[in-house]
């Protein structure tokens, strides 16, 4: 059920699509600005949602922390288009354990991320979307697929926003040009704080600055705050793609 404090009408400005290739159907939700004008281009957050909301029910992926996005303040100081893919239910947006202190990433993208991939190529082409700002955000099983697609499109997302998640410390040479800011709760006693933590570290000891919020007296619950954190929507909506190239 979706959180009491979130009107029925905030859930209707996602409306129901279904994204069809040859292959698959990729259920996922999609937000347009308020007002949009063909002649403006807007940012658009991609939302990875956690392991409870998996389905095909095109539904419960709303469950947590993305409205906070359409909040009437937020939906007019930040137009933007927003993007909620559902993850089938016996697929992870990364194929790894959670509860370890560290993974190795799959050698091959996820089905469904590699199908979220595809999506977002093909409303880059429908939509006015300024490509040099694509964020991407996701709580728990969505902070490890958050964590996943930067470390595999570094040059492609312009800004990321990792909640209680976890991610392949050897890609932290490459993520040092990223804005992140990370989000975790100290007492999270199904995703490691130290998954958030080594990595931030890891990066910034290679000369990134990415940002780190732990918060002392928290479980696994982090996007509460995470996502009603105004200074993280200013943050985020103030960042634009910095390209790289590598040797």
């Amino acid at each position: 059920m979706i959180a009491s404090c979130f009107s029925l009408g905030q859930t209707e400005l996602f409306e129901k699509r279904i994204f069809e290739n040859e292959n698959f159907n990729l259920p996922y939700r999609l937000c347009i600005p308020e007002n949009m004008d063909s002649c403006m281009q807007y940012p658009l957050v991609l939302y990875l949602h956690g392991a409870g909301e998996r389905g095909n029910d095109n539904e419960i992926t709303l469950k947590h922390g993305v409205l906070n996005f359409v909040s009437e303040e937020n939906r007019q100081s930040y137009p933007c288009f927003i993007v909620v893919p559902q993850c089938p239910p016996k697929f992870r947006w990364v194929e790894v354990d959670w509860d370890l202190p560290s993974h190795t990433i799959p050698h091959e993208i996820s089905v469904p991320l590699y199908q979220t991939m595809l999506l977002l190529d093909t409303l880059i082409e429908y939509f006015p979307i300024d490509t040099n700002r694509i964020f991407v955000t996701g709580l728990s099983m969505g902070g490890f697929g958050t964590w996943d697609l930067i470390s595999r499109y570094p040059d492609f997302f312009a800004a990321a926003v990792p909640v209680c998640g976890g991610a392949d410390t050897s890609f932290a040479q490459k993520l040092t040009h990223i804005p992140i800011w990370t989000f975790h709760g100290e007492q999270d006693k199904i995703v490691l704080p130290s998954r958030s933590i080594d990595m931030v570290n890891l990066i910034n000891n290679k000369g990134g600055s990415a940002r780190l919020t732990l918060y002392p007296s928290t479980g696994h619950n982090a996007w509460v705050k995470a996502y009603e954190n105004p200074k993280m929507m200013m943050w985020l909506f103030s960042q634009t793609r910095q390209k790289v190239f590598y040797e």
